[in-house]
């Protein structure tokens, strides 16, 4: 079948891959864009976005918490362009929204979209409003909220990514290591904070990945499972938090960095909202 020259840079725009790979992995996957990249790791290709959600956005991230640091949001306010992005009053409006689902605590975007912000105005009529002064689509995009004993806020510079971490005790020594994961996470996107947070679903593909590329290398048979099994370990190193190499450490990793600040101090649970 054809494949158009915007849909191979709409493949290239998400995994990073070549032009001519991506080309190749459209044509066989025969437009599929999922199928497109499970050929292009498949072949070893290097893919550096996650799917679905990943597509580029304009706009601004705002993570924060409560006064007793025990519940946060996030909520993305999306727009076309950087220029509305960077504008003061763009981001004072997206930070009215998240001052608001702190204080009411909407169950998703929809219920937040419906609370009252000004008189008998919805955030959704304002939102509607913002768009007729700039000519530009905006609306809530994202919207996540976490509860435990700590939850430690970070927003990545420029508001382009905002990261809420949940830790089992609630001190300064706590949040302060609380911030420094938040930042693991906005840097280094874990997909869980440990292999149980995995779904069977992606270890399965992963494992199948790891023993196709072993295939393709010329490894026995016989060794495939072996050699699937240490690169799926390896992917279980590298895409949990607490299995991380700590960026400010690489000798520790995440788990064993907290339990040096305090004894027992564990993550159990993060939200991660980033733009594009």
């Amino acid at each position: 079948m054809a494949i158009s020259a915007q849909e191979v840079k709409k493949l290239r725009d998400m995994t990073g891959s070549g032009m001519m790979d991506c080309k190749k992995a459209l044509a066989e996957a025969e437009g599929d864009f999922d199928k497109a990249i499970e050929i292009l790791r498949k072949r070893g290709e290097k893919v550096a976005a996650k799917r679905g959600d990943r597509e580029a956005n304009e706009g601004v991230v705002i993570a924060q918490v409560n006064d007793a640091n025990d519940y946060g949001v996030i909520v993305r306010l999306s727009s076309e362009t950087d220029f509305v992005a960077k504008n003061d009053d763009f981001v004072a409006f997206a930070q009215k929204i998240a001052d608001l689902a702190l204080a009411q605590k909407p169950a998703d975007v929809d219920a937040l979209n419906g609370l009252t912000m000004e008189g008998s105005l919805t955030v959704g009529d304002k939102v509607t409003e913002m768009v007729g002064k700039i000519n530009e689509k905006i609306s809530v995009t994202a919207y996540e909220q976490l509860s435990a004993p700590l939850v430690a806020p970070y927003i990545h510079s420029g508001y382009r990514a905002g990261v809420l971490v949940a830790l089992t005790k609630n001190d300064e020594n706590a949040f302060e290591a609380g911030r420094d994961v938040a930042m693991q996470v906005a840097a280094m996107k874990p997909i869980a904070v440990n292999k149980k947070g995995i779904d069977q679903a992606t270890i399965d593909q992963e494992l199948d990945i790891a023993m196709d590329l072993a295939r393709q290398e010329g490894k026995p048979e016989a060794m495939l499972e072996k050699i699937g099994q240490g690169r799926l370990n390896k992917f279980f190193k590298e895409n949990t938090l607490e299995n991380q190499a700590f960026v400010k450490s690489d000798k520790q990793t995440v788990a064993q960095y907290l339990d040096s600040v305090e004894k027992g101090l564990k993550v159990t649970d993060f939200k991660h909202v980033a733009l594009g």
